[in-house]
């Protein structure tokens, strides 16, 4: 169901002024790259082989994943993107590189490790449903002269970057000693931090600017299964004292979002979701959208609310998307 936001006219402006200031932010994505793969299909019959639906493929797309999707949206949103991470010496991580050229992100952090594949997810998708994922993935951590290049790039780039997103999809580029390695180069330094999570990660990201959990992870993490707005609370607070953030952002699916921050203060931003036909991204889209509100100067309330109405575009599209400053700023017109 949709909420119709609606924001006071100086707010409003502020957003706008906000976004026209996003191609002056400069900002490094840091995390587990992905290729995601897409078939489509029609289902016309059930296999007689077995009791499965037998898709008649009509065409394939593959397009960035992961953090490279999160790069994607803050690219597309106009930032200055840039990518740490690691690929494999195979076609999808040449692929990966292709597409970052097309869209300008900068891929100088990435390293290559011949001998481990690029992570693909493939989405067999029918009458716009999914009806199958098949993954191609390790989850071991980096090899020793790769961490030393990720972190050596990051200490060479910091004094040039205005942001680091951390996203955390748990297949060996975010570890505890890396995150080590990151809170001590950004010591004394205004550059924010702000982290996608893993919960068996949980304990890895104190002391960063904002952590962005959705619900279930928000649960996990806290230890307070959410089920009403009391719960919500505590686990919000909760994950505020244990990861010793400035801010937690919980992303509640259709309740929309709700912002903890440390002086107590606490948002609950209602979703503006028109149709939902896919949160594949969803996380990648708002993560990128709240980081560049941050740096182009906006409050963490404002760029949460920012964050929100992007996320309310790209649950519309099926299959991984990114947000353009265009398509956000259409959605003002609403508001």
């Amino acid at each position: 169901m949709q909420t119709r936001l609606r924001l006071p006219p100086e707010q409003k402006d502020r957003l706008i002024d906000a976004i026209s200031r996003f191609p002056a932010c400069r900002v490094l994505v840091v995390g587990d790259l992905m290729l995601d793969s897409f078939i489509w299909g029609e289902v016309s019959r059930i296999s007689p082989e077995a009791p499965v639906p037998v898709v008649e493929v009509r065409e394939e797309s593959q397009l960035l994943g992961g953090s490279a999707n999160v790069a994607h949206n803050v690219a597309s949103l106009g930032g200055k993107a840039m990518v740490a991470g690691v690929i494999g010496g195979d076609h999808a991580g040449r692929h990966l590189l292709r597409l970052f050229e097309e869209i300008s992100v900068s891929a100088a952090g990435l390293v290559c490790e011949d001998d481990r594949p690029t992570t693909v997810k493939t989405r067999i998708i029918a009458r716009h449903q999914q009806v199958v994922r098949f993954d191609r993935e390790w989850h071991v951590p980096l090899r020793e002269d790769s961490f030393i290049r990720i972190v050596s790039h990051i200490k060479e780039n910091l004094p040039n970057l205005d942001g680091i997103i951390v996203s955390d999809y748990a297949k060996g580029v975010i570890t505890r000693e890396f995150l080590d390695e990151l809170r001590h180069m950004i010591s004394g330094s205004k550059v924010p931090v702000v982290v996608d999570p893993k919960v068996q990660h949980a304990d890895y990201y104190r002391s960063f600017t904002m952590v962005t959990p959705n619900n279930h992870e928000a649960w996990q993490m806290s230890g307070i299964e959410i089920k009403d707005e009391e719960t919500l609370i505590r686990a919000g607070k909760s994950l505020l004292h244990q990861l010793e953030c400035e801010s937690v952002l919980i992303t509640r699916g259709k309740d929309g979002m709700s912002l903890f921050q440390r002086d107590g203060q606490i948002v609950h931003i209602p979703t503006v979701a028109q149709r939902v036909f896919d949160v594949t991204g969803a996380g990648d889209t708002v993560i990128a959208a709240v980081t560049l509100g941050i740096v182009a100067g906006l409050s963490q309330e404002e760029a949460a609310i920012l964050a929100n109405l992007a996320a309310g575009i790209v649950v519309g599209e099926v299959g991984t998307a990114a947000v353009s400053s265009d398509q956000l700023l259409t959605v003002f017109q609403n508001c």
